[in-house]
Formats: C-alpha cells, sequence, structure tokens
C-alpha cells in the first residue's frame, strides 16, 4: 500500500474507535443528568444509587475517551498536513471553540461534580453535571459542525492567491443544514447507546438476583429494575427520532451527495420510479455496478428519496459520467497528487462498504430497539425475566448501537470518496470549494513512518481498550455497593456543605474523605 492508502486506514481505525467512545460519554451523560435531577428532587435512594453506578461507567469512558480523542488532532499535522492547510481556515475557528470553550466547560464541571460530593450544596453540585454535559453536547456539535462543512462547504470564498478556502460567514458553517441533521441524529443515536447499556446490564443483575433468592423489595432491586425501564423507554424513543432524523438526512444526501446515496442502494441505472434494494449480490469485491445484482421492493426508494413514489432517482452510471465532465476524468498531472497524478478518478464509493454499512446501520438499530420492546415486556408489572436466551441476548445486544454508530460513521466518510471535501452543488461550478483525498496527505512522509505510526497507535489503542473493558466488567460485576447508599458526605441540600457530617474535626472529617472519588471505586 502506498502512503496514502496506510494514512487512510490509520485516521479509519484511530477515529472508529475514538467514535466507539462518543456516543456513549453523550447518551450516558443525558441519562445521568435524569438520575441525579431525580435524586435531588426526591431523595430517593433508588435515584442516587443508580446516579452513583453509573456515574462510575461514565466517568470510565470519558477519561478514555479524552485520551482518545487527542490522538485526532495529531494526526492531522503528521499524515494529512496538506489536509489541515487546505481546511484550516475554517476549522481554526471551530476547532477552537470546541477547545477553550465547550472542552473548557465539561472537563471544569465535570471535576467540580467528581470532587464537589459532600463539599458544595447539593443543588450546586448538581448544576455541575448538568454543565458537564452540556459541554458534552456542544462540543460534539463543533466537531460535527467541522465534519459536516467537508460534506457540504458553506460560508466560504476560495483565496484566489492560495487557492484555499477563506471562511467569510461563520454563522454559514454554524447553521450548515447538513450540520443540523447530523447533529441530531447522532444525538438520538448516542441515547439509543446508553439506555442499551442500561437494559443489558439491568436484566443480568436482575436475573442474578431472581436466582440468587435475593428479595425483589430491597432498594437494590427496585435500582435494576428502574434502569431498565428508563433505558428501555429511552432506547424505544430513541428509535423513532434515528428514524426520522435519519430520513431528514438520506433526503439531504440525495441533493447534496448522489453518487453516495446511489452506491448504498446499488442503483446502477437512473430508474423513475427508483426501487430499494432489500439484498445485494454479485462479485464481492468488484466496484463495478453492473456486477451487482439486488433484490429489490419497486417505487420505495423514489419515496425515500423525494417523498413520491414517481421521481427519478440518478443510477451510479449516471453521476459517475456528469461527476468526470464535471471534475475531470483524471486526476491533474500534478506531484501533489503523488502516485494517482494523472491516473482515472473513479467518482463511485467502494460499493461493497457503502451499501452493507448503510444497511448494518440500520439492522443494528432495528436490532436494539427490539431487545429494548423485550425489556419492557419482560419486566412488566414486576415481572423478572430468567430465560437465558433472552437475558444474555441482550447483554450481548449493548454492542448492536455501538456497532450501528461505527457503521454509520464508515458510511458518511467512505461514501464520499474520492473527495475529502465534497464540492456543494447549490454553488455554480467555478465557485465551488472541493479537495481529492489524493492531494490531502502529507508529501513529506513515507509509507513507513505511517506504518510505524499505524502499528503503534493501534498496539496503544488495543491496550486502551483492554483497560476500559475491564474496568466496566469489574464494577458491573460487583453491581451497587454499599458505598452507593451510604449518606452523601456533608450532604446539604440547602446550603452548609458540613451540616450534616459524621461527628469529629473538620481535620479528621477531611481525612476520612480524603478519597474524594470513593464514590466511582
Amino acid at each position: 500500500m502506498d502512503v496514502l492508502d496506510v494514512a487512510r486506514w490509520q485516521f479509519g481505525i484511530t477515529t472508529v474507535y475514538h467514535f466507539m467512545m462518543v456516543p456513549l460519554t453523550i447518551g450516558l451523560g443525558i441519562l445521568l443528568v435524569v438520575m441525579h435531577t431525580m435524586w435531588v428532587r426526591t431523595d430517593n435512594p433508588e435515584w442516587l444509587r443508580m446516579t452513583r453506578f453509573w456515574g462510575r461507567i461514565y466517568l470510565i469512558n470519558f477519561v478514555l475517551g479524552v485520551a482518545t480523542g487527542l490522538v485526532q488532532e495529531f494526526q492531522f499535522g503528521l499524515a494529512w498536513s496538506e489536509y489541515s492547510r487546505f481546511v484550516g481556515d475554517v476549522f481554526g475557528s471551530l476547532l477552537a471553540l470546541e477547545a477553550l470553550l465547550a472542552f473548557f466547560l465539561e472537563s471544569t464541571f465535570l471535576g467540580l461534580w467528581i470532587f464537589g460530593w459532600g463539599r458544595i450544596p447539593k443543588k450546586v453540585h448538581l448544576a455541575a453535571l448538568w454543565a458537564a454535559v452540556i459541554g458534552s453536547i456542544v462540543s460534539a456539535y463543533f466537531i460535527i459542525a467541522a465534519n459536516s462543512w467537508m460534506q457540504h462547504p458553506v460560508g466560504v470564498v476560495t483565496d484566489d492567491a492560495t487557492g484555499r478556502p477563506q471562511q467569510v460567514d461563520f454563522l454559514a458553517v454554524l447553521s450548515n443544514n447538513t450540520a443540523l441533521a447530523a447533529f441530531s441524529h447522532t444525538i438520538v443515536g448516542s441515547l439509543m447507546v446508553a439506555a442499551a447499556l442500561l437494559v443489558g446490564i439491568g436484566l443480568w443483575h436482575l436475573r442474578k438476583r431472581r436466582l440468587a433468592g435475593l428479595s425483589p423489595d430491597d432498594v437494590d432491586h427496585a435500582v435494576w429494575r428502574r434502569s431498565v425501564r428508563i433505558g428501555g423507554y429511552a432506547s424505544l424513543i430513541a428509535f423513532v427520532l434515528v428514524a426520522i432524523t435519519g430520513d431528514y438526512q438520506a433526503k439531504l444526501m440525495y441533493q447534496q451527495q448522489p453518487l453516495k446515496m446511489s452506491s448504498a442502494e446499488a442503483l446502477c441505472e437512473t430508474e423513475a420510479p427508483a426501487p430499494f434494494s432489500v439484498f445485494a449480490f454479485g462479485k464481492v469485491g468488484s466496484n463495478e455496478c453492473d456486477d451487482v445484482h439486488s433484490w429489490t421492493v419497486p417505487a420505495l426508494l423514489s419515496y425515500l428519496a423525494h417523498g413520491d413514489f414517481e421521481t427519478a432517482v440518478p443510477g451510479v452510471n449516471q453521476l459517475q459520467e456528469e461527476y468526470s465532465a464535471a471534475y475531470g476524468a483524471t486526476y491533474p498531472d500534478d506531484p501533489s497528487f503523488g502516485d494517482k497524478a494523472g491516473e482515472p478518478i473513479d467518482y463511485t464509493p467502494l460499493l461493497a462498504v457503502t451499501y452493507w454499512n448503510f444497511r448494518l446501520m440500520i439492522g443494528m438499530g432495528m436490532l436494539s430497539a427490539g431487545v429494548a420492546a423485550y425489556a419492557l415486556w419482560s419486566t412488566r408489572r414486576g415481572r423478572v425475566p430468567t430465560s437465558r436466551i433472552g437475558v444474555y441476548g441482550s447483554l450481548l445486544a449493548v454492542g448492536a448501537p455501538f456497532v450501528a454508530n461505527a457503521a454509520g460513521w464508515i458510511f458518511t466518510e467512505m461514501g464520499r470518496q474520492p473527495f475529502v471535501v465534497y464540492p456543494n452543488p447549490d454553488v455554480p461550478r467555478e465557485d465551488q470549494v472541493y479537495f481529492f483525498t489524493a492531494q490531502a496527505v502529507s508529501p513529506g512522509v513515507s509509507a513507513a513512518e505511517v506504518w510505524t505510526s499505524l502499528i503503534t497507535l493501534t498496539v496503544v489503542y488495543g491496550a486502551l481498550a483492554v483497560v476500559e473493558l475491564w474496568l466496566i466488567v469489574n464494577f458491573v460485576r460487583r453491581g451497587v455497593t454499599t458505598s452507593d447508599g451510604a449518606p452523601t458526605p456533608g450532604h446539604t441540600p440547602d446550603g452548609d456543605p458540613d451540616a450534616d457530617v459524621t461527628p469529629g474535626s473538620a481535620s479528621t472529617r477531611r481525612a476520612d474523605d480524603d478519597d474524594v472519588l470513593s464514590f466511582a471505586y
């Protein structure tokens, strides 16, 4: 493989790995805020124990998510310097706001939440968690706005001196309709990830307690039952919202990146009405659309793309010709394109990748919603499921929305190839801003150097995955501990942080409470 291929593999591996943690942080943060708020409002010990148990999982995932996210920024400069120069004028403001405003808000108040147990008034402590979670969501918006600009560039003009985009309308970048669609889809998808975790782990603990003969009337039983019910309802609601936002996003893609969507449907020729492909078969690995055959549902694709059963949907072959006429049949014979210089351009993204990842995303989402429905049905009116297949299947299905999120990301990113910055069809051809992936890689790095960083990062990420899984599995097996239900040190709903601390001198109390992260152990 040449430098470009290795660099793309490196970016794909590190980004997919990082993106496994982001949805859980966002989704679990939202549910954690609900739990903590309910505890402050009701003083019910169930909510306190839920907040502390799920808070541990949230913190583990947050820390490792931050560690893996830092690599993204470094590899832009190491392997993608030309890309960084090209998008710098747009990305600079977005990434600066993400780091200085959103991440600062998120990390500062999360620290206050961790160390604030028993040290600050209860409502202020809750406000710290709200601020941290809001910071996570705002942070996600800035990142998605940057990614969406690459999918659909707005708010820029081309600098005649450098040939690079120059940002002229920051609000247009922030309010990009591609960003709004992707953000809403990502947030509800993240909620499905966290909800599946509550369902799977909650059912497993309920079954374990039932087989051990433990009482269904104590607080711990209520913790797991409430976790399952909240997770089940959250998952089903999020699934409906995922479908609505996904439909809007797909219609937008048909306007902005028609080749991506036609490839996702293996639609070779333009058809009116266009059928929806249920299953495709043909030559594995071939990127020739005519080698692929499908079982289809007549006219359904026209409805999904345009909202009616008649409008034509352009096929891959027609779009390939249109893109060749507009942007060239071959790469410019320029050294900046490396080995691709002068070579023919295939504007069709990898058919197998776009087609199957699109279906994997939808299929895993449906599976997760089905498990949520099973969890609600099996726990109705106080019932506890003991089916080994049902409970362990639900635990295994915790991974389904993770896979759906990763597949959706791969589909989105691979589907815009061979462009790294996709031309905006709403802009006249002569004013369009676009950038080929072939010219984005750093010219000064060798394949051996990128291989070295790829292998190193893969090994490090593998080690981090082992650490995270070990920590989470360990905490899940321990379940709700005694300390989760213990009175909160310095618990003061209305003011003085030390008002109801256990007797003893202030120094003794502080010494006893030095282990400020004890709730997270």
